[in-house]
């Protein structure tokens, strides 16, 4: 059976950079650039690869920092900082290497990591997928087909989410986890919600009623608290909901996700090329 890898790059990457950036270890190689965000990225990549065994692979990026949820609310992601210094290099090296280790990158201007991942995903109704990423967000992609895997601290640590797991432990349906969202908002992509309805009444509204529509219809079985924030923040909370959606029909060029047959040949020596020291010993300890 086809089984499509899925990589959040630009998450695992921020996540690899920051594991060393916090006591400065940049690694920098012969040309003077900071490669311990890529190098981790590898390290996380390859291992992901080699535990799920998938017969194809795609590492989907951001492109950017506007995207269309930009047009449909200013404020979307304007609360984080721009990235250190030391990073930016890494933004494009991180794919040219990516490549020559026959990784395949996806990315669609306008668009984030994680809308491609769910168009892709969604494409691959008769395949087997699975998602790597940091990202809880990607659980509302979860179908009968697509697991997703959310790396944990260390390479090779994933705390593994497949529909039954997700239906068990939060009484909803993936779908129903966007209304979720909806309600509570989210402070690292900054989008508000409904001020004053956090994450427990979020769940405990969506479990009862079923959506944000059923909610608006029993509006007056609601506490005079809840009725008030939510007629009051109505709109926001439409476009929260709007927002906290993973658009899942980017206009992807084909192939979507390339073959997979394990690094490749060469791939020591693309290790060595960059200045990867971590990696050329990664590589050394068994990784095939």
């Amino acid at each position: 059976m086809k089984h499509v890898l899925l990589i959040d790059g630009m998450a695992l990457l921020f996540r690899s950079f920051f594991a060393t950036a916090v006591s400065n270890q940049f690694m920098y190689n012969q040309e003077g650039t900071p490669t311990n965000g890529i190098q981790g990225f590898i390290k996380h990549t390859v291992t992901a690869a080699e535990i799920i065994q998938p017969t194809h692979v795609a590492i989907c990026w951001d492109m950017g920092k506007e995207t269309f949820r930009n047009e449909e609310f200013s404020l979307y992601k304007a609360n984080r900082n721009a990235p250190p210094e030391e990073l930016i290099p890494q933004f494009d090296l991180v794919k040219e290497i990516a490549e020559e280790l026959h990784f395949h990158n996806v990315g669609v201007k306008g668009y984030e990591a994680d809308d491609c991942i769910g168009t892709i995903a969604r494409n691959e109704a008769d395949s087997k997928v699975s998602i790597v990423s940091g990202d809880k967000d990607l659980l509302q992609l979860l179908r009968p087909n697509v697991d997703v895997w959310l790396v944990k601290k260390g390479f090779g640590s994933y705390d593994t989410y497949n529909l039954e797991r997700f239906h068990k432990e939060y009484e909803i349906t993936p779908r129903q986890f966007i209304d979720v969202k909806g309600l509570m908002g989210d402070t690292s992509d900054g989008y508000p919600g409904v001020k004053g309805i956090g994450e427990k009444t979020a769940f405990k509204l969506i479990k009862e009623f079923g959506s944000i529509e059923g909610i608006l219809e029993n509006i007056e079985r609601l506490t005079p608290g809840q009725r008030n924030k939510i007629i009051q923040d109505q709109d926001m909370l439409h476009l929260s909901r709007k927002l906290a959606e993973i658009y899942c029909e980017v206009p992807i060029e084909a192939p979507s996700a390339k073959d997979w047959n394990g690094l490749p040949g060469h791939a020591f020596e693309v290790a060595e090329k960059y200045g990867l020291r971590s990696v050329k010993k990664f590589m050394e300890q068994g990784i095939k």
